[in-house]
């Protein structure tokens, strides 16, 4: 065995790995401290109904592989699945999940761990393949710089060590167009087996591996365009027969991942039973083509049905979806979204570092364009081709989204990135002092910054908009705020006075009680926890939640309206009888005689609703006293600071607001 001496190739090898693995350590130390994000929960408790009980009906919308995988902890443990028929049967994800992490006496903190821990496996297996594929093309200075670069990523190391599928599936990508283009430039059966594995694989892991179908028609023009003229017509008859494999392979790993049944269903499973958001008729309505297909699929039965019906779901859920962007609400998206969150989430010197790599590739380029012919640029070119069109497709498709929820969507575009960023490799040399001096510099930054953004990665902004601290004003949901800071909530509120009154808007899948949290809890979401006491509001302590601040999945979004707040000003006058009728039997039983039904109990919601619209409204203008992670925003009202806010009437509101703005003004002009 040859000995793993320092400069040879199995050492450098081995070295690269360990980097990629303690990548993953970084990522999953820091979520140590982290509560669970709000779609982890439903990766978990569907894992482990698909592990212990082939049941697909939870949560089949986000790829079967990841979720399973997750869940293994729980399955090797044993962990019980609670008794809940109702919720059982409706497949109710969020609300079952809640019950049975937080309520059955379950460690989360282990299994929330050992699930991450999974998951960061697939973030070192990503690095580990940015450097080869950068080594490949750049040499070994060139795949170490990529594969540091993306090491000291912030938002691959808060999403790779996350219990969910979007550093799944970016690795996925770069795998599934590397062994595709792989595969037609070097023939070979095991390649081609290869090649069709990673895309079944990828069709499990999540649904937007459909976009492989076009990034592999671009591969195959340009490898097809590249052959001789006279053997054009063989590459077809391959290209052909490879996708009949590919296609084959894929069914069969579907089919696989989900226990080669057909039915969703697990067996014994009582009548009336369900999909956890909606029966077919209503998941295939306005689908167009695709929902004929998918129709049609399912009643020949030739792909599984919990497939079938999670990406119908994404096509159906993708069409619009609540978002804010930069002060605006919208339901389709906004065509600057993602440039924008790429701009600001990512480092300035690694943005630096993406602008050098591209002029130099430019300046390279146009220097190779005069001197070599048409063949030798080809040859240059072509190995680029699989990269391209993975960055090309995926940003095209982004870029047109109406899915705007989050910088996490643009993570598959970032290793194409850092393999080009490996290119600056070739510079550095003794001979070049400068530009060696420049591109470590910027590299060691990238590191530095990284660091000075640890544990709170998903929270990270640059300096465009004045860091982290400012992220709320722009962007929110899992760019910023996913849940992930309940536990430092919790932290904080124990080095706070007793005396001081709390309460929390909190926006995740966690569990304030479980954290140990006392607090008056204001809306939240998703909304699946035990009823709220009615309570009136006071000064104290305000901890709210980004998300939940701008208000993005709330009807009453956008500016406060004079419709909104003569609604809010009526219901306010019935807090004391709201509050009477539901803490006073006989006064509730008087109130019910007089006006029988639901209304009182509708009346509270509504004015819990418009109370905490208005009171937000005020506290973004005001903005927040400190924050906990950058995501849960603190606020201490005082007793006239409170009583302005939401005790005047719309005139004293209104001078508030006024007052507030004169403020902030004065302050920045300083």
């Amino acid at each position: 065995m040859r000995r793993l001496l320092p400069g040879s190739p199995p050492f450098l090898y081995a070295l690269a790995g360990l980097i990629a693995l303690a990548h993953a350590l970084l990522g999953l130390t820091a979520t140590a401290e982290k509560s669970m994000t709000a779609d982890e929960i439903a990766y978990f408790v569907a894992g482990h109904t698909y592990n212990t009980r082939a049941d697909f009906r939870f949560h089949p919308e986000n790829g079967v592989l990841p979720q399973r995988l997750v869940a293994l902890p729980l399955a090797l443990a044993s962990a019980p699945l609670p008794d809940y028929p109702d919720l059982w049967s409706r497949a109710d994800v969020w609300t079952y999940g809640h019950r049975f992490f937080f309520r059955q006496g379950l460690s989360a903190d282990f299994f929330l761990f050992a699930g991450r821990g999974i998951m960061a496996l697939f973030s070192a297996g990503l690095g580990f393949l940015i450097f080869c594929w950068a080594k490949s093309l750049h040499g070994w200075r060139g795949g170490f710089l990529a594969l540091g670069l993306f090491a000291f990523c912030p938002s691959f190391l808060a999403h790779g060590a996350l219990a969910t599928s979007d550093v799944v599936m970016a690795f996925f990508f770069l795998a599934a167009v590397g062994a595709w283009w792989r595969h037609l430039v070097a023939p070979g059966a095991g390649r081609a087996l290869l090649s069709a594995s990673v895309f079944g694989l990828a069709c499990v892991a999540k649904f937007s591996a459909v976009l492989l179908l076009p990034m592999f028609a671009v591969c195959a023009a340009a490898w097809l365009a590249a052959r001789p003229a006279g053997s054009r017509a063989v590459g077809l008859r391959r290209l052909g027969g490879t996708a009949l494999l590919h296609a084959a392979v894929a069914v069969g790993v579907i089919w696989l991942w989900y226990g080669g049944r057909f039915a969703a269903f697990a067996p014994g499973t009582g009548a009336g039973a369900g999909f956890y958001r909606g029966d077919w008729a209503w998941i295939l309505t306005d689908l167009g083509f695709p929902g004929f297909v998918i129709g049609s699929l399912r009643q020949l039965q030739l792909l599984p049905e919990a497939f079938l019906y999670g990406f119908a779901f994404v096509l159906q859920f993708s069409r619009e979806r609540a978002a804010f962007f930069n002060g605006e609400y919208g339901m389709t998206g906004w065509l600057g979204f993602f440039p924008f969150a790429f701009l600001v989430k990512t480092p300035l010197p690694l943005l630096a570092l993406f602008a050098a790599a591209a002029v130099a590739a430019w300046v390279g380029l146009r220097r190779r364009i005069g001197a070599a012919d048409k063949g030798a640029l080809s040859a240059i070119l072509m190995p680029w081709v699989p990269l391209a069109a993975l960055f090309a497709v995926y940003g095209a498709t982004s870029l047109t989204s109406h899915l705007n929820i989050g910088h996490r969507h643009l993570l598959p575009i970032y290793p194409v990135l850092f393999i080009a960023v490996g290119s600056l490799g070739r510079l550095l040399s003794p001979t070049r002092p400068w530009l060696t001096v420049g591109v470590v510099a910027l590299a060691a930054g990238h590191a530095a910054v990284s660091f000075g953004s640890r544990p709170h990665y998903l929270a990270f902004f640059n300096s465009l908009v004045g860091g982290p601290g400012n992220g709320w004003r722009h962007l929110v949901d899992s760019s910023l705020d996913w849940g992930q800071d309940l536990g430092g909530v919790a932290r904080r509120l124990q080095t706070e006075a007793p005396a001081s009154p709390a309460y929390l808007a909190y926006f995740g899948s966690g569990d304030p009680a479980y954290e140990g949290i006392r607090a008056t809890l204001l809306p939240g979401l998703p909304d699946f926890r035990e009823s709220r006491p009615w309570r009136p509001l006071g000064p104290g302590l305000y901890a709210i939640s980004a998300t939940l601040l701008q208000h993005v999945y709330s009807d009453v979004r956008g500016p406060w309206t004079a419709a909104w707040e003569q609604e809010f000003v009526q219901l306010r006058a019935l807090e004391p009888t709201l509050l009477a009728f539901r803490q006073d039997p006989v006064r509730r039983a008087e109130l019910l005689a007089a006006v029988p039904g639901p209304g009182w109990e509708n009346a509270w919601k509504r004015y819990e609703i418009l109370r905490f619209a208005r009171l937000c409204h005020y506290l973004r203008i005001r903005g927040p006293d400190a924050s906990v992670g950058h995501s849960i925003l603190i606020f201490r009202l005082g007793d006239e600071e409170f009583r302005a806010a939401l005790g005047g009437s719309a005139d004293d509101w209104r001078r508030l607001l006024e007052r507030t703005v004169a403020a902030k003004a004065v302050t920045v002009g300083r």
